[in-house]
């Protein structure tokens, strides 16, 4: 458990040979845009960065506080994208992936509190699944063959998503995508366990990459202020009072990052701190598990 000035001192050293490419989906706030700081920070904007969310401004105005590049071709952008929906996300990795050829750095972060039951959007997708497993999946998916290509090149190729790992629970094979055993609890727990799943057959079928499921810990990071519930919306009020508990937006980008650019190839679960959390708590995945949730989200995330 190192140090935050140590976990600073470790990312600043991040200094590649080639110009790295990092995908930051709903690197518009929170989390997301703490790593994204973080990494154009100590690359010394120095890196083809790309955030892809919503909110054009709230991106446009994080892009303005980035280092300056001074290696020729580089530039930080960002790319609109509602993750709710499968489509939007097939074509923007799509378009991504047409002209990017290598990808280094594919980090995902998009999320949404709300107490709302279940909100299924014009594909069959709960809202909230969308957002934190579907949506976030299909971009891995879609954007492998550019991190195979780092890869080959002798190049970081990795993959994070910042959900909840180590905080899932048992699920049903008989119901993934909960159309009929929907409720708060069991989306809470199917999330996390889909997405610990996941990187484990992700970093199966593709060797040499690196898969990671991270939980950040408490995280000020505006989720409640941004929910439809107005209960959690009241809740907001309490944040200052969590400060001693809890890291901030740029805390928690830097131990996020800590754990991206230490990760050796295969899978890993991490928590808050960036440390490597092993499979000890609160792993459901199993081999048959592996093979039907594949199936299950190749055909929710398809055309």
């Amino acid at each position: 458990m190192p140090s935050f000035s140590a976990v600073r001192a470790f990312n600043a050293a991040f200094a590649p040979a080639y110009t790295p490419v990092a995908i930051f989906v709903g690197g518009t706030s929170g989390i997301g845009q703490g790593m994204a700081e973080a990494f154009a920070r100590h690359t010394k904007g120095n890196a083809h960065i790309v955030l892809v969310g919503r909110n054009r401004a709230a991106a446009e105005a994080i892009l303005a506080t980035f280092p300056k590049p001074t290696a020729p071709g580089v530039t930080h952008e960002f790319v609109a994208c509602d993750v709710t929906l499968m489509k939007n996300v097939r074509r923007v990795a799509g378009e991504l992936r047409a002209r990017l050829p290598t990808v280094n750095f594919l980090v995902l972060t998009p999320g949404v509190m709300t107490t709302n039951g279940r909100n299924e959007t014009e594909e069959g997708i709960d809202r909230k699944l969308a957002v934190h497993y579907y949506g976030r999946w299909r971009f891995i998916r879609d954007l492998l063959p550019a991190l195979e290509a780092a890869h080959a090149a002798g190049q970081d190729a990795k993959v994070m998503s910042v959900l909840g790992a180590g905080y899932g629970g048992a699920i049903d094979l008989e119901d993934l995508g909960l159309k009929r055993t929907f409720s708060l609890p069991n989306a809470a727990a199917a999330a996390p366990t889909y997405t610990d799943i996941a990187v484990n057959d992700f970093a199966a079928r593709y060797p040499g990459l690196s898969f990671l499921h991270a939980s950040p810990g408490a995280v000020r990071s505006g989720l409640l202020k941004a929910s439809d519930s107005r209960s959690l919306r009241a809740a907001n009020v309490l944040i200052p009072l969590l400060a001693p508990f809890s890291y901030s937006v740029e805390q928690a980008g830097e131990h996020q990052l800590y754990a991206l650019l230490k990760a050796g190839p295969g899978a890993a679960r991490t928590n808050g701190r960036g440390d490597d959390i092993g499979l000890t708590k609160a792993y459901y995945g199993s081999p048959e598990a592996m093979a039907r949730l594949w199936k299950h989200t190749e055909d929710a995330t398809a055309a």
